[in-house]
């Protein structure tokens, strides 16, 4: 990244001709994409941020920093807890691709460290509640929204949607996945009716949330979010797969799925179906296993050597076993 270029940017942005970057460092994590640690003096007063860009490949269906940048800023505005979105560059001869850059928060997000440091505490339940009061402040964003006319309008049917989403991208990849196309055929005959769609973060999970011991610092990571279906981002959430080896753990690992559901109803004022759960974890399940296997494509082709994503390919069989177990257990299974 050319320091020189970001500068002379921010100080045409900003107006301050002394500012000065103090600091600048890339962020581990970020499979989709880029987070750099950015520290300036800015009228002489210190500024910590965040600098969010793309990925040298990035996936089709992640939207572009523009549109993260939108989101952010509508859910600031529900009352999300979200990084303050601060300025957004479409230029890409700044630093190469777009970028916008947010206010840097304190706290823990490593999934691994967060269901092993919170979910043997005694105030585990209360963290969970908090999560799923920001889930229900998401909820509250319904289409049409001027500031995400980008999203278009909501599918008829977000699940029938949903599946054939899946579906495209399984045939695009070009690679056989019986047991992902078993999984969909199940979805398919199991589809639950429509609801009036909100906004889904449609990646709110363990790893996606900045927390301190006293709660939700951050939700973080918009760049798939979109219309929906509510019970998709509860499914989600406490889909087996992200619960990283706290399995008893439903709420991501980390406490009661019952302590999220009660916080969640209590702030939403609506009631949860918990018949759907069941079903949008099914598609979690699937949903993870297409992108696990896209990640490690970017790496097999060449597009971006890494080794985490060449690791995160080696999920798929595992996912493919609780996708199995899954439509087992659903009543009308193939």
């Amino acid at each position: 990244m050319d320091e020189g270029e970001l500068r002379y940017w921010l100080v045409q942005t900003t107006g301050d001709p002394g500012l000065q970057i103090t600091g600048l460092k890339r962020l581990s994590g970020g499979a989709i994409q880029q987070n750099w640690s950015l520290d300036v003096l800015l009228r002489g007063e210190p500024q910590a941020w965040v600098l969010r860009t793309d990925a040298p490949a990035v996936l089709a269906v992640s939207h572009s920093r523009a549109q993260e940048f939108a989101l952010l800023r509508a859910a600031r505005a529900a009352g999300v807890t979200v990084p303050k979105p601060i300025y957004l560059c479409n230029d890409i001869a700044v630093i190469g691709r777009p970028f916008f850059i947010m206010a840097r928060i304190e706290g823990l997000a490593t999934p691994h460290r967060v269901v092993r440091e919170f979910a043997d505490r005694a105030g585990r339940d209360m963290l969970v509640a908090a999560l799923g009061r920001e889930l229900a402040r998401i909820h509250t964003i319904h289409p049409p929204h001027a500031g995400l006319a980008f999203l278009g309008a909501p599918p008829a049917d977000p699940a029938l949607a949903a599946i054939a989403a899946l579906r495209e991208r399984l045939d695009a990849a070009g690679t056989p996945r019986p047991v992902l196309e078993w999984g969909l055929r199940a979805l398919e005959r199991n589809a639950p009716p429509p609801l009036p769609a909100v906004l889904c973060h449609n990646d709110f999970r363990t790893g996606n949330v900045m927390l301190t011991e006293s709660g939700v610092a951050a939700v973080l990571d918009w760049e798939f979010a979109g219309w929906g279906d509510p019970h998709a981002d509860l499914g989600w959430f406490c889909a087996k797969c992200w619960r990283f080896g706290n399995v008893a753990q439903e709420a991501g690992g980390i406490g009661r799925r019952a302590a999220l559901h009660a916080a969640y109803e209590d702030e939403s004022g609506s009631r949860i179906d918990a018949s759907r759960l069941p079903w949008w974890e099914l598609l979690a399940t699937i949903r993870w296993a297409v992108i696990a296997a896209d990640q490690a494509a970017r790496h097999l082709s060449g597009q971006e050597r890494s080794l985490e994503l060449a690791l995160t390919g080696h999920i798929v069989p595992e996912l493919e076993w609780d996708i199995l177990a899954q439509v087992d257990r659903m009543p009308g299974r193939l």
